[in-house]
């Protein structure tokens, strides 16, 4: 019988290893799964690929699973970050969830001059990308960075990262990707008001900034931040 259940857990993992269930992954597997001492899942921490474990103890508030053996190495994404300034909650949420479905390995929130968010629920944020790992068979669980803004993360820069800048004034005209470079990426999208008319100016600039427009509608940064990791994974990563 396969199992159906996957599981994130913050454990080493190793065959015959015990992982400590919390109260949460507790009432998830017993109140409502439904599992008990014996039953199988498949758990994943991030860094040790996939395994197959059993239930060794289940009680109403802890449990413990024991692993058997790796069902999947280790999978990492291709080395892409995803810039995106926070929006309405829910497209936020959605966002994070995409990148991390999508491949993205580092997901940076940055305030731009016309940001309306001024604060995120980084550790939020962060379980809607282990949810969505764990949902879409990931082993990879990428990072969700706490918000910074963009004048800053721009000043610490790492000049070998070339920066996609989806720029919504150069809306019409033609793709700048070129295929088959194995270059560390990174892709900025802009908040509702787009980008103001210095931060432009300043990205323009940078030797490392790659120009780019999403085709010829200006997009909602939530469809504009899967169309560009689309675009990406499709002519410089893994797809």
């Amino acid at each position: 019988m396969t199992a159906k259940i996957r599981l994130y857990v913050d454990h080493p993992m190793g065959q015959g290893q015990t992982i400590p269930l919390d109260r949460d992954q507790s009432n998830y597997l017993f109140n409502v799964m439904r599992q008990g001492i014996g039953d199988q899942i498949l758990v994943f921490n991030g860094r040790d690929g996939e395994y197959l474990a059993s239930v060794s103890a289940a009680g109403k508030r802890s449990g413990a699973l024991t692993c058997d053996h790796q069902t999947r190495p280790l999978q990492m994404p291709p080395d892409l970050w995803l810039l995106f300034a926070p929006i309405k909650k829910a497209r936020t949420d959605f966002i994070v969830e995409k990148a991390a479905e999508m491949g993205a390995a580092r997901i940076m929130p940055v305030q731009t001059d016309y940001t309306n968010a001024e604060r995120i629920r980084q550790d939020r944020l962060q379980a809607h990308a282990i949810e969505a790992a764990e949902q879409c068979g990931g082993t990879f669980v990428p990072t969700v960075e706490a918000l910074q803004r963009l004048d800053k993360v721009l000043d610490s820069w790492p000049a070998e990262r070339q920066l996609i800048f989806c720029d919504e004034e150069k809306v019409g005209q033609g793709l700048a990707l070129k295929a088959g470079s194995s270059q560390p990426s990174a892709i900025l999208i802009g908040p509702e008001g787009g980008f103001s008319p210095d931060e432009r100016a300043r990205l323009m600039e940078l030797p490392f900034v790659t120009t780019i427009s999403l085709g010829p509608r200006i997009l909602r940064a939530d469809t504009a931040a899967v169309a560009a990791l689309t675009l990406w994974q499709d002519r410089l990563g893994d797809w």
